[in-house]
């Protein structure tokens, strides 16, 4: 299976001077938003990081094509992680509903967030700290009455990602780290999260989606310090958790640490 860290630089070292002129980067405020947005908005991102942002829009402006042989891999990667096959499966067909898209094709979800959609979903699948997330709100998607489509749904995130980063509200983060693409994934795990947890606890159906994105969305750009903040707190308790069950509670040994097939992050 492909490794995110595979993927990522294979996207990064991509030509994309045919898609660079048509990018937007930035919103265009005038007047009264334009002055309020200077003087109380968040800060400007550092210009060692415009090349980062820039290659996150590039990114998200390239679509997948069969002629490329990782943007298949990538697909595959997705479909075994999520159902547990040791095979890959074909390019078409009703499996792909199977994990959340709406089609036999891909390729056609794809077009809101183009590959930036696959590239968030294989950190989120292939990182260790993050995959049991992603596998349990993969099986919420599978739920009987509450069931959504899962890969679609991790789309609309890359969008929401994509904006907020658009709107400057992802600067702050980024100057304090000192890089984009961490951040990108941390704060799409994290409005997935979010978007998880209100789906569960508050029995939300497909019929809903709409308006959970946009509060979602809404919330998420208005606060982002909070989506990282909850994703940390998340996965710090889901550490400890895993270190607890570690314990060998009968005597002093802990348990034997087993390799799994979850393969190279």
């Amino acid at each position: 299976m492909l490794s995110y860290y595979e993927f990522s630089e294979h996207l990064t070292s991509q030509d994309y001077s045919s898609v660079k002129g048509s990018i937007m980067t930035s919103v265009n405020r005038s007047g009264f938003t334009a002055l309020k947005h200077f003087f109380f908005g968040p800060p400007k991102l550092h210009r060692d990081l415009h090349d980062g942002r820039d290659r996150i829009f590039c990114i998200a402006s390239t679509q997948l094509t069969n002629e490329n042989q990782l943007h298949i891999r990538a697909l595959q990667t997705i479909y075994r992680c999520l159902t547990g096959s040791r095979f890959d499966c074909s390019r078409y067909g009703s499996h792909w509903e199977e994990i959340g898209f709406q089609g036999n094709d891909p390729s056609t979800d794809l077009r809101g967030a183009g590959l930036l959609g696959l590239l968030n979903l294989i950190h989120m699948l292939r990182d260790p700290k993050k995959k049991d997330l992603a596998l349990d709100i993969y099986k919420l998607s599978l739920h009987p009455t509450q069931n959504f489509p899962f890969c679609v749904m991790g789309i609309n995130m890359s969008r929401i990602t994509l904006q907020a980063l658009r709107e400057d509200c992802l600067n702050r983060e980024c100057n304090r780290r000192g890089e984009v693409n961490e951040v990108i994934n941390d704060f799409y795990t994290g409005i997935y999260l979010q978007m998880y947890r209100v789906w569960k606890s508050q029995g939300k159906t497909i019929k809903d989606s709409g308006y959970v994105i946009k509060d979602i969305e809404s919330n998420a750009k208005k606060n982002p310090k909070s989506v990282f903040k909850t994703l940390d707190e998340y996965l710090a308790k889901k550490k400890s958790a895993v270190n607890l069950d570690s314990m060998d509670v009968g005597g002093d040994n802990f348990l034997n640490v087993v390799e799994t097939d979850a393969g190279q992050y």
